[in-house]
C-alpha cells in the first residue's frame, strides 16, 4: 500500500468519524485542536484504523498520534 493509498484511508475515516470536511483533514491537522475530536472520537477513528489497515494500535502509540500526517506516518512504519 502507498503513502497517498494510506492517507486517502485515513483522510476519510475522520471525515466519517468527525463530520469535517475534507479540506480540513490536513496532513498538518491535528484531530482534538483542529478538527474537534473528543476522546470518543478518537477511539473511534482508533477503531477503524484498526479494522483499515488489519492491525492493532497499542494506547501507549495512540497518545503520540495528534495529526493526520503522524497516523499516515505511524501506518507506513506498521504495515509495510
Amino acid at each position: 500500500m502507498t503513502k497517498e493509498e494510506i492517507r486517502s484511508k485515513v483522510v476519510e475515516i475522520a471525515k466519517e468519524k468527525l463530520g469535517v470536511e475534507e479540506s480540513r483533514v490536513t496532513d498538518e491537522a491535528q484531530y482534538v485542536k483542529d478538527l474537534g475530536a473528543d476522546s470518543l472520537a478518537l477511539v473511534d477513528i482508533t477503531m477503524a484504523l484498526e479494522d483499515a489497515f488489519g492491525t492493532s494500535i497499542p494506547d501507549e502509540d495512540i497518545e503520540k498520534i495528534a495529526s493526520v500526517g503522524q497516523t499516515v506516518d505511524y501506518v507506513m512504519s506498521h504495515i509495510a
